[in-house]
C-alpha cells in the first residue's frame, strides 16, 4: 500500500513539473521538421518528392537541389555528389565531380548544364544511395549540429526546429550575403538568455527570430520573412515548444497544416 502511495505521488510530481516531449530527433518530430521545411523551401509538404529537386533560383548560389537546397555554389552538394559517389562509384554524377568543385564560391554553372541537373533527378528517383547521400548530408551539416546546439541551449523541438532551418537558409557560418547560424545566435544572445541559462523560451526564441529576420531583409533572395513571422513564429506565441501537431501555418501567402499523424518511417 505504501509502495503504491509512493508510485502516485511521484506520477503526480512528473505531471506537475510538465515532462517535455521528444527532441528533434525522434523520428515523428524530424519528419514535421521536414515538411515544414519543405513547405518554405518548395511550397510542398511532401519532402521527400525534393530529393529529385534542382534548379538555379537566381539567389547567386548557382543550383539549389535536394532535400535542404544544396548548392552548387556553396560546396554543400559538392559533398553530396562526393559522398554518393563514394557509396556507388561509376554513378552518373561522378563525371560532373570536378566542374563541382570549380564553381565552389560561385553561381557559375560551367561544365553542368542540362546533363547535370538531368543525371540528379535521374539519380534521385532511381537509386536509394544517392538519397541516403542526401540524407547524410543533411543531418552532418545541418540537422545534427542544429539539435545539439538547441539541447545545449535547452530548447524544446521548437527552438531545435528554428536553429536547423536557419541552418539550412543561413549555413552555419557568414559567407557571401549570408550572416550564418552562429551570428544570428550570439544576437540572440546579446537580448536574452536561453532557457540553459535560466531565460524564458518565448523570449529567447523571440530573440533569435529578430535577429534572422534582421538579416534575411538584407538579402535580397530571402527578404520574404514569412517562414519566420507566419509559421515559426506562430509555433512560439502558441508556446507549443514541443513542436506537437495539429500545426496551422502560412508561407508566401499559402496556408499548411500537420495534423496528428502516425510515426513515420526512419530517413
Amino acid at each position: 500500500m505504501l509502495l503504491a502511495l509512493v508510485v502516485v505521488v511521484a506520477c503526480t510530481a512528473c505531471a506537475e513539473d510538465g515532462e517535455r516531449g521528444g527532441g528533434l530527433d525522434d523520428p515523428a518530430k524530424k519528419d514535421i521538421a521536414m515538411r515544414l521545411v519543405s513547405s518554405a523551401e518548395n511550397s510542398s509538404l511532401d519532402w521527400r518528392a525534393q530529393y529529385r529537386y534542382i534548379e538555379d533560383i537566381g539567389d547567386g548560389r548557382g543550383y539549389t537541389a535536394g532535400i535542404v537546397g544544396f548548392c552548387s555554389g556553396t560546396g554543400d552538394m559538392l559533398a553530396v555528389v562526393e559522398r554518393y559517389t563514394r557509396d556507388r562509384p561509376g554513378n552518373a554524377l561522378a563525371p560532373y565531380l570536378p566542374a563541382l568543385r570549380a564553381v565552389v564560391g560561385s553561381d557559375s554553372h560551367q561544365g553542368l548544364g542540362d546533363g547535370f541537373t538531368s543525371a540528379w533527378a535521374r539519380a534521385a528517383a532511381s537509386d536509394p544511395v544517392f538519397r541516403a547521400a542526401q540524407d547524410a548530408e543533411r543531418d552532418l551539416r545541418y540537422f545534427a549540429p542544429a539539435v545539439r546546439q538547441g539541447e545545449r541551449d535547452g530548447l524544446g523541438a521548437l527552438g531545435q526546429f528554428i536553429y536547423f532551418d536557419a541552418y539550412v537558409m543561413h549555413g552555419p557560418d557568414a559567407a557571401k550575403g549570408s550572416v550564418g547560424f552562429r551570428v544570428l545566435r550570439e544576437r540572440a544572445l546579446r537580448e536574452a538568455e536561453p532557457p540553459s541559462e535560466g531565460g524564458d523560451e518565448a523570449a529567447y526564441l523571440n530573440a533569435f527570430l529578430d535577429a534572422r529576420v534582421e538579416a534575411m531583409r538584407r538579402e535580397p533572395s530571402h527578404s520574404d520573412t514569412s517562414r519566420v513571422e507566419t509559421a515559426q513564429r506562430v509555433f512560439v506565441r502558441e508556446r507549443n515548444f514541443d513542436l506537437e501537431p495539429p500545426l496551422d501555418w502560412r508561407i508566401y501567402g499559402d496556408g499548411y497544416r500537420i495534423g496528428a499523424m502516425a510515426a513515420p518511417p526512419a530517413g
